[in-house]
């Protein structure tokens, strides 16, 4: 008992990883803690609770000796306006330099007064910065009341999801009067960056110890989605030809790392300024994803003094598989149900997890990711994301199955449901399980999604009538070929028909 006391208090203590008070290293299966090691730019993408800020913790720990970082979380930064969000960026980056400088750079007076005197220059700069934002605060209001909904689209319904996470012309249009109304701000920190790069310069030609500095931008999705690639395009021209490399951990569906301004490319782009590190296990590989998870649980038990032997007898049948299905296959969510399942199973006098006992609460998992969706999403947007998930729901359980197909074309070419589509993803409301499918009876590929276990949670009572694919089954994707198609036609019409108020509806059980 004591064992799993152990384990419960150090799985608890870490699902939320914090600086210095991480209990497991990251769990490496490719090659991501050597790249995030490396001396190359790179963008770590991946859901919530896949273990981005982990890796990045760890990474620090694995580096040469003649390697240090910065580490940012950019939810310190959040609803901050720009340009004083990259200011502060900047602040933090050059109050590390000089809160390192014996350190790194030894103790030169001249070295001391250049970073006092960068870090003083850029506190004027911020608080000029704000002179000019409520005036922009203003315009965007007059702009938004003016436009409306943007897109009557498809629907005519969702195309508020489009105007906040897709490259649309309402975000495009905010992008470019943020850029015209701090243009020059901006213009400073141009004409200053060749100077702020050869202090930079400096600082390394005189370090005995230190050669290259890492700067880890965490959780680049909590910046507005408008400043997000002109953030990125100054970090990146501020690295460029000196010793400092970039480590950003964001969502991928909701950042805006590279755009094209009016023919002038502004950030960063993928492959050419910056290599991807993708952590995010979905469905398409279960055995990779499952493996993952198990690793991550059985390091805990092992730092509870738990043989794996011993971890395995707390699962029977495929309580452990469906309990990674239940996760979505994100480690967070895999681990804080499991302590959630055991608590209920030991409460009732057992000793084991099995299947239906991850049944039974995954309905309260998928009612949490909604409360987190509302709380991270505002306004219209929300609404119609909730809408999006009771459309997909309605569609599964009227079809009675939990895959469902989207025409890759329709992903390719429909902004506004690719954007919903992926942004549900990123909540862990559907899941990826195959791209490039082929239909049994239709043409075209398709890719397919798994909606939420918590969705039809009570899908016994659906006994015989619904077709539910076990993602993890080796014929899973033979099985998918036959699965229901999504039209964006049943889509536009769903959302018509959708009743105003939906959230009550989506905890609604299986009839």
């Amino acid at each position: 008992m004591t064992k799993l006391s152990d384990l419960r208090r150090l799985i608890t203590e870490s699902l939320r990883v914090q600086k210095g008070s991480e209990t497991i290293d990251y769990i490496n299966i490719g090659t991501a803690m050597d790249d995030a090691c490396a001396k190359q730019n790179h963008t770590i993408f991946a859901r919530r609770g896949c273990g981005k800020t982990l890796l990045l913790h760890s990474s620090t720990r694995n580096l040469r000796l003649d390697t240090s970082i910065v580490y940012l979380n950019c939810e310190d930064f959040k609803h901050h306006s720009f340009p004083n969000v990259l200011i502060e960026i900047l602040i933090s980056i050059f109050s590390e330099f000089e809160r390192n400088l014996t350190g790194w750079f030894g103790k030169r007076k001249q070295t001391k007064d250049t970073i006092k005197g960068i870090t003083k220059h850029l506190k004027e700069l911020y608080g000029s910065a704000d002179k000019v934002e409520e005036s922009v605060r203003e315009s965007f209001s007059r702009e938004l009341t003016k436009t409306g909904s943007v897109g009557a689209s498809l629907t005519g319904q969702i195309g508020t999801v489009k105007a906040d996470i897709a490259d649309n012309d309402k975000t495009s249009g905010s992008r470019e009067k943020s850029y015209q109304s701090y243009r020059d701000k901006l213009q400073k920190l141009d004409r200053w960056l060749p100077e702020l790069k050869r202090n930079i310069a400096e600082f390394f030609s005189v370090s005995k110890k230190i050669r290259y500095v890492f700067i880890q931008i965490d959780d680049l999705y909590h910046l507005r989605r408008a400043d997000q690639a002109f953030v990125v395009d100054y970090i990146h021209r501020l690295c460029k030809d000196v010793p400092l490399f970039f480590k950003i951990a964001t969502l991928r569906h909701a950042s805006t790392l590279y755009l094209d301004r009016a023919g002038q490319p502004i950030g960063a782009q993928e492959r050419h300024d910056y290599q991807p590190i993708n952590i995010d296990y979905t469905f398409g590989d279960f055995g990779k994803t499952q493996k993952q998870n198990w690793q991550i649980l059985n390091a805990f038990a092992g730092k509870a003094g738990m043989t794996e032997e011993e971890l395995r007898k707390l699962f029977k049948g495929e309580g452990f598989p469906r309990l990674v299905m239940a996760g979505g296959g994100v480690p967070r969510d895999v681990l804080s149900l499991f302590l959630e399942v055991l608590g209920s199973v030991q409460d009732a006098g057992g000793d084991q997890i099995g299947k239906d006992d991850v049944r039974i609460l995954s309905k309260a998992n998928f009612e949490r990711r909604i409360e987190e969706l509302k709380h991270d999403s505002k306004g219209e947007e929300q609404g119609e994301l909730l809408k999006g998930i009771y459309v997909i729901r309605k569609f599964c359980l009227e079809k009675a199955t939990n895959i469902f197909l989207i025409p890759e074309k329709t992903l390719q070419q429909n902004d506004e449901l690719r954007a919903l589509y992926y942004r549900l993803m990123d909540y862990r409301i559907i899941h990826s399980c195959a791209s490039a499918l082929t239909h049994k009876s239709q043409e075209g590929t398709y890719q397919a999604f798994a909606i939420d276990i918590g969705c039809y949670a009570h899908f016994r009572k659906l006994q015989d009538k619904f077709n539910e694919i076990d993602v993890s089954s080796k014929d899973a994707k033979e099985k998918m070929r036959s699965s229901p198609i999504l039209s964006e036609h049943e889509v536009g019409d769903l959302f018509k028909k959708a009743p105003e108020n939906v959230e009550p509806l989506l905890y609604e059980e299986a009839a």
